[in-house]
């Protein structure tokens, strides 16, 4: 049997100053999300010093102009294009962070022969995620202009085919084309 992962924070049964999930975990004798983040940010210390990443964050854009813009547009047309400015203004930004998880998921090669669940699946899925935010967001705004752009018929303006069907008769046969040569003049 393997041994118990202890807190070091915390003796057992000092459940004063924890929060939830650390009681949980004293209780499971696991690790909280802290403690992992705390001990893995320990050990990576040293090739941080070696290869130092940016301490702020990457930049985002201002959504003031987009907010100002969209408070100040009327029409479909105009809300519309708010939304392809900031998905072109946004888009580099997710592809970047799409690339890295993926190359997060293959490092050391872990994402080969991975079932799904696992974590490189799971940086995977996160990778592909990113990207369909930009779709999905492109999805919305193309039935948005669609419904006002190219709305779908009224009912009362069926075909004749969509008639029948609808009064219940079983559709028309199709005409046979004519036999012999065409009349000449």
């Amino acid at each position: 049997m393997e041994p118990v992962i202890r807190n070091p924070d915390f003796e057992l049964y000092d459940n004063v100053g924890r929060d939830a999930e650390q009681i949980a975990a004293a209780h499971f004798g696991i690790a909280t999300r802290g403690d992992l983040s705390r001990w893995a940010k320990r050990d990576a210390e040293a090739f941080l010093a070696e290869h130092p990443l940016p301490a702020a964050p990457m930049p985002a854009p201002d959504p003031a102009p987009y907010l100002a813009a969209l408070t100040a547009a009327t029409t479909t047309a105009e809300a519309s294009a708010v939304t392809q400015h900031l998905l072109d203004a946004v888009e580099p930004t997710l592809r970047a962070v799409s690339e890295i998880l993926v190359a997060i998921a293959r490092w050391d090669g872990r994402h080969r022969n991975a079932e799904l669940g696992t974590p490189p699946k799971m940086m995977m899925e996160a990778a592909s995620r990113s990207l369909s935010v930009l779709a999905l967001a492109e999805q919305a705004d193309l039935a948005i202009l669609r419904a006002e752009y190219d709305p779908t018929p009224p009912p009362s303006a069926a075909t004749p085919v969509e008639k029948r069907a609808a009064s219940g008769l079983p559709p028309a046969p199709p005409s046979a084309p004519p036999a012999g040569p065409a009349p000449g003049r």
